[in-house]
């Protein structure tokens, strides 16, 4: 089998910032070149973006960064909603959120040090001041609906339409991402052996995957496709 990457378009016109400036968009490029989904392009985009637009209005370079600066970016990153001034209209993110924001500002700096515009990563731990993690990180356990929440789930979805309940079923079935359910095609599916091959290049990790469906699955497909006339 031959691996082919997909190197994905870079959307720029929702981050102007990152598209105005040159060293940013140089390193977003690469990242699409090293053939990283869409939705992490998206996601470094739009966080660099957001700390671009804070510079702006400070006159500063990424390189020009302080403690300081630092400081109140991630005060701005943390402010809850009802606290957050008008320039923080858009805080109260999420620690997860907040974690992914940092990863790729961690990222962004490392290019910036090893094309010696930067002396120092001030987003990377154990840098300087950064001896610790700016902000710690949570750690939370999943949630299980019980046996009452489960049931009434079940009876919403028995009067869902056959596809979405074809598509609930193989993503339980399979543990399918979004992404990697909604990617699916029809040469994927193998009826005769209920199995489902997930490509790599739907996939987060870039690895493809082949993984079994229940013979309860099998019937819904069964359905879907005798009134698709196959």
């Amino acid at each position: 089998m031959i691996f082919q990457s997909v190197v994905e378009v870079i959307r720029w016109e929702p981050i102007p910032a990152v598209a105005g400036f040159r060293e940013a968009r140089t390193w977003l490029s690469f990242q699409a070149c090293r053939g990283l989904a869409r939705n992490t392009l998206d996601s470094y985009g739009r966080n660099l973006d957001r700390y671009l637009r804070f510079l702006e209005p400070q006159g500063k370079k990424p390189w020009e960064v302080k403690v300081d600066t630092v400081g109140l970016y991630l005060r701005q990153l943390l402010a809850r909603p009802e606290v957050a001034n008008s320039e923080d209209a858009d805080g109260g993110l999420s620690n997860a959120t907040v974690q992914q924001h940092l990863a790729s500002l961690r990222l962004f700096y490392d290019y910036l040090v090893e094309e010696e515009l930067c002396r120092r990563n001030p987003f990377r731990n154990g840098v300087g001041f950064a001896s610790r993690p700016l902000v710690r990180r949570e750690y939370k356990l999943p949630w299980i609906p019980n046996e009452e929440e489960w049931k009434r789930f079940l009876a919403v979805a028995t009067s869902e339409r056959i596809r979405n309940r074809l598509m609930l079923a193989m993503s339980y079935d399979a543990g399918l991402r979004r992404e990697e359910l909604c990617l699916l095609d029809t040469g994927d599916i193998d009826p005769a052996h209920r199995m489902l091959r997930i490509r790599a290049e739907t996939t987060k990790s870039r690895r493809s995957r082949v993984l079994p469906y229940s013979v309860s699955t099998g019937e819904l497909l069964g359905i879907i496709f005798r009134l698709a006339g196959y």
